[in-house]
């Protein structure tokens, strides 16, 4: 079988490879170059959806075939301590309302194919997303709207890299009072907690942030309804494809601090419109980004006029 020739774009100092991202990280060159190099591993890989959509995704066992197939190519080329996130939506089973689990599926498949270590999993809330699924929430009424996605944070080893000073949040103002104040009810609690008299005393940078993103000034909430930005104005003004899936730029950061340094390698092999190339290049990241559709890499670069 003749090997596909991987096609490169260099776009501010970044690598984009305009190839099937398994194309790509099956080359013999590439696993080679990159073996045990890369850092962070992020990205939001096709759902799958009912509806096909133009960027591809496949359905029920398929895609869950398909997904497990990256789990050793990606395995090869993370570094020691690195981790790999991925962003996934809810799926649901055809014809009727509920859930099919499939993603679940898939990351469990892809997890025990790389004997990874699953670190935690985060909740992404995002208020903006339309009615959906449509039938069942807007024509039937038997089903609320799905608003939120899966964040998976899984590595090589129980203890990657990782630092959450780097992603503290503002104190709340009940924190910011009881820091003024010097007093709270110390103690044992029912729960068996005992609280010490003096714990809550001490004024660090601010606060850990939780493992639900709910509002973006605190890391928490993150709605994106962010249309109107130099990405999108960019693509409209050349005539190319504004990607219909992306994500905030603020998600990306989040990972990107917490879990690389400065000069770390991040590679999103499902890049899309590259708003992981463009935040890593950002906070002084080397970034890799693997996309196959030509117009939605030259779309990407009106993220560094």
């Amino acid at each position: 079988m003749k090997k596909k020739k991987l096609k490169i774009n260099r776009i501010n100092g970044g690598l984009f490879y305009n190839n099937d991202s398994l194309d790509v990280l099956e080359n013999e060159k590439f696993k080679a170059k990159y073996k045990n190099k890369i850092d962070l591993i992020f990205t939001s890989p096709p759902f799958p959806l009912i509806t096909a959509k133009k960027y591809g995704n496949e359905k029920g066992d398929e895609y869950i075939d398909w997904f497990k197939k990256f789990a050793r190519p990606l395995k090869t080329i993370l570094s020691k301590k690195g981790s790999i996130v991925i962003e996934i939506g809810n799926s649901w089973t055809p014809k009727e309302p509920t859930y099919s689990l499939i993603e679940l599926r898939a990351l469990m498949a892809f997890k025990e194919a790389g004997e990874f270590s699953l670190c935690q999993e985060f909740i992404w809330y995002n208020p903006a997303k339309l009615p959906g699924p449509a039938e069942w929430v807007t024509k039937y009424r038997e089903r609320v709207k799905d608003s939120f996605t899966k964040i998976w944070w899984l590595s090589k080893t129980p203890r990657p890299y990782a630092d959450n000073k780097k992603i503290l949040t503002e104190y709340s103002k009940g924190m910011l009072k009881l820091l003024l104040k010097k007093k709270y009810n110390s103690g044992k609690r029912a729960t068996g907690h005992n609280i010490s008299a003096k714990g809550f005393f001490k004024k660090n940078e601010g606060a850990i942030p939780p493992n639900v993103f709910e509002d973006f000034d605190n890391f928490l909430r993150i709605s994106n309804t962010n249309n109107v930005n130099q990405y999108r104005e960019y693509c409209l003004k050349n005539n190319l494809p504004v990607h219909p899936a992306r994500m905030p730029n603020e998600l990306a950061e989040f990972f990107v601090r917490f879990l690389t340094k400065p000069k770390s390698i991040v590679l999103d092999p499902f890049a899309g419109s590259n708003t992981t190339g463009y935040v890593a290049s950002k906070l002084k990241r080397k970034w890799i980004s693997i996309e196959k559709d030509i117009d939605y890499i030259n779309g990407s670069k009106g993220w560094f006029l």
